[in-house]
């Protein structure tokens, strides 16, 4: 299996992406500069976080009309897998690829710590290996996660069981006190009707090493490999 990661001015989180692609994982993997025009043959693309063109006019703006972004765009409509990880889940919304889009935290202020996630569904391919209901603790990073969508929206996310993640307690409660940002019914990862693009705030490849003490988001990226067949490449 081949995975894509793009980069943009601004990424800082690619690194720690192909790190858990390529050495904790053993996969293959390609960075993909903003202005190339191929995606090289990878099976996923990942677009990771970060300050894209430096959050200019608004987060994943001007990403948007990056020349790779046709590339992910087309490869997207075609089924082709993509996830968007912060920034990268910004850049998804503006590119119309995910509903709904991402606004300043309510308290307008950037927001670096760990908080609890609890899984919605498992049927996706990035949880598929989480059982719904638990709850992961995954680092979030961002100043603009705060998730927003017309009414209409939000009742096709639930009715079509499209929300991957909400903000919770340690406990698994979903309650205002446990949303960080200020995210309609505590949004924090959604996928499309489709099921083959998928966006999140938190950073999983911030836990998926056990030198860090947390591989609460190792098996989001151990389901994508199961579940496509990948391809093993030296370290």
């Amino acid at each position: 299996m081949k995975f894509g990661v793009v980069v943009f001015p601004g990424s800082n989180c690619d690194h720690d992406m192909v790190y858990v692609l390529k050495k904790l994982l053993g996969q293959q993997v390609e960075t993909l500069w903003h202005k190339d025009r191929s995606l090289g043959g990878c099976d996923f693309i990942v677009i990771p976080g970060g300050f894209s063109y430096g959050d200019y006019l608004r987060s994943g703006a001007i990403a948007r009309f990056s020349p790779i972004m046709e590339q992910v765009i087309a490869f997207a409509n075609n089924g082709g897998p993509v996830l968007g990880i912060c920034n990268g889940f910004q850049i998804l919304c503006e590119a119309r690829l995910l509903p709904g889009t991402l606004l300043h935290n309510t308290h307008h202020r950037f927001i670096c710590r760990n908080e609890y996630i609890r899984v919605e569904t498992s049927n996706s391919l990035i949880t598929s290996e989480l059982q719904q209901g638990s709850v992961l603790k995954i680092p979030i990073a961002h100043g603009e996660g705060r998730y927003y969508a017309p009414e209409n929206v939000l009742q096709e996310l639930n009715n079509n069981n499209l929300v991957l993640f909400r903000y919770c307690s340690a406990g698994g409660e979903v309650s205002q006190d446990a949303n960080p940002n200020g995210s309609l019914e505590n949004i924090a990862g959604i996928c499309n009707l489709q099921r083959n693009v998928f966006g999140m705030m938190p950073h999983p490849e911030r836990a998926a090493d056990a030198e860090l003490g947390n591989i609460a988001g190792l098996p989001i990226f151990e389901a994508i490999v199961k579940t496509i067949p990948k391809t093993e490449v030296a370290t």
